[in-house]
């Protein structure tokens, strides 16, 4: 062939190329398509060997959705035509997108790996507008549709969030454990006496003070130290008694009487023996410490008519003090006896005090609406004084393991309780549960939650958020918006 027919060919070709890319578009014949036909064109003007067009598979499956004929952005879930009366094209499972996740090509290798089990069923607005599409496609402000996979439009509330978006929001989780919940009750409390440790030094009848001893009021004092001596007259007579009786040489099986009175009216077992031994009354009484301890109010005086029954010294044992303190009435439910209790107090910084509640006190404060509990402690070393302010800390909660998981991980709504499944993959799922104590930074869950189950306890909320959303608007969006 000559040059010139050559040239001739070549423009017959370019001009029918404008022409049929028209003819093509109608039929719906693909711009691949075409180019071969073209290329094959090509090839057999210039006297080459025409090439043999690659069989195209043949179209199967049921309709997915229709398309613009003209290949628009416009997709239709049922059969629908053009506003120029034209129908939408029907695509079928197998022709032009692809519902199966594929692969990357293997490195090296011209073969495609084998399709995923999962299936993407459409795409959803990334902005959770109710606008699906059922194949790639972007939104207004440029932002790729987000594929919905098989299985994850059945429940509305379960979301699918990305690795790096897990990573970008500081998605953190932690299981569900069974343990013990201790929670704490912080309340305040005071120093006080044990009650049961006071005692009082006194005359049971009319005496005068000869002498009273060198002790003065917070004075440490040992049981069986001379506090005071007097002089009674109806002590003199009861001795004087006593001792004729013992004198008359009939025992003190005979004497036993005015034995008894020498007792009542609290005479010292040491007087006692001294008129035993010599037969004679003494002419003063001296009255002892009745116990260790620290002496906490004098009101005797040397030479003064101490009345009966009048108190002399008072004297408490501090080797064990009490500590009051007062629960809330909420609270109350909580303390149980015997409960461990940590005693801090102020002017002692550093220092814990260890006791346990002793008591219960069986009433309600009706001013302060609070009820009074006791801890005894131990104060050996003295540390410990009366009026001191005291921090205490009762370890309440049951011994029994429970469900529990982090504090962090419960959203509470206040109409309802929810905690963030991890279901592995990526994907959230919202649960509702019913909380029972908290305590030490833990929450027992009392039902809906497993032992063992993963649960969200950092930006749980912004997920929780998205889940209720995804939800709302599934609700929203009708059913035939999804292809």
């Amino acid at each position: 062939m000559s040059r010139l027919s050559n040239l001739v060919a070549v423009a017959t070709i370019v001009v029918g190329t404008a022409t049929g890319g028209y003819w093509a578009g109608q039929h719906g014949l693909s711009a691949s398509d075409f180019l071969q036909m073209v290329e094959a064109g090509v090839e057999q003007a210039f006297g080459g060997e025409p090439q043999q067009a690659a069989t195209a598979p043949a179209s199967s499956g049921p309709i997915i959705y229709y398309r613009h004929p003209d290949g628009d952005s416009a997709y239709s879930s049922m059969p629908k035509r053009t506003e120029d009366g034209r129908d939408f094209v029907a695509v079928l499972a197998s022709e032009d997108v692809s519902f199966d996740v594929r692969s990357e090509m293997k490195a090296g290798g011209g073969e495609a790996a084998a399709p995923s089990e999962r299936k993407i069923l459409y795409y959803r607005n990334p902005m959770g507008l109710p606008d699906t599409s059922p194949v790639p496609k972007k939104d207004s402000m440029g932002m790729d549709y987000i594929p919905v996979f098989e299985g994850e439009a059945d429940d509305g509330s379960t979301i699918r969030v990305s690795a790096g978006k897990l990573q970008r929001t500081g998605v953190k989780t932690a299981l569900a454990t069974r343990g013990a919940i201790k929670r704490p009750v912080r309340i305040p409390g005071t120093v006080t006496l044990d009650e049961r440790r006071v005692s009082v030094v006194s005359t049971r009848t009319e005496a005068f003070l000869e002498e009273v001893a060198d002790v003065t009021t917070g004075t440490s004092i040992e049981k069986g130290q001379p506090l005071v001596r007097f002089y009674a007259k109806e002590i003199a007579a009861a001795g004087a008694l006593y001792a004729a009786d013992l004198k008359g040489g009939s025992g003190r099986n005979a004497a036993a009487g005015s034995l008894q009175r020498l007792e009542n009216l609290g005479v010292p077992a040491e007087a006692i023996a001294e008129i035993e031994k010599t037969k004679k009354v003494p002419i003063s009484v001296t009255l002892m410490a009745p116990r260790n301890g620290v002496v906490l109010e004098r009101m005797a005086i040397d030479g003064m008519m101490a009345e009966a029954g009048q108190t002399l010294f008072r004297v408490a044992d501090v080797s064990t003090l009490w500590v009051m303190a007062d629960v809330p009435e909420y609270e109350l439910s909580s303390v149980r006896i015997g409960d461990k209790a940590t005693v801090r107090i102020r002017s002692r910084p550093g220092k814990l005090f260890e006791g346990n509640v002793g008591l219960i006190y069986p009433e309600i404060q009706e001013q302060t609406r609070t009820a009074r509990i006791r801890i005894e402690l131990p104060n050996a070393d003295g540390l410990l004084l009366t009026n001191m302010y005291a921090e205490v800390e009762i370890a309440t909660g049951g011994t029994d393991p429970v469900v529990t998981v982090p504090d962090s991980a419960v959203i509470d709504t206040g109409e309802r309780q929810v905690v963030i499944v991890d279901t592995g993959e990526g994907s959230f799922e919202p649960r509702n549960v019913k909380v029972g104590m908290r305590g030490e930074g833990m929450a027992e869950i009392m039902e809906g939650l497993a032992e063992g189950e993963k649960v969200v306890v950092s930006a749980n909320f912004l997920i929780d958020a998205e889940s209720n959303l995804k939800a709302a608007l599934g609700a929203l969006t009708p059913a035939e918006a999804k292809p």
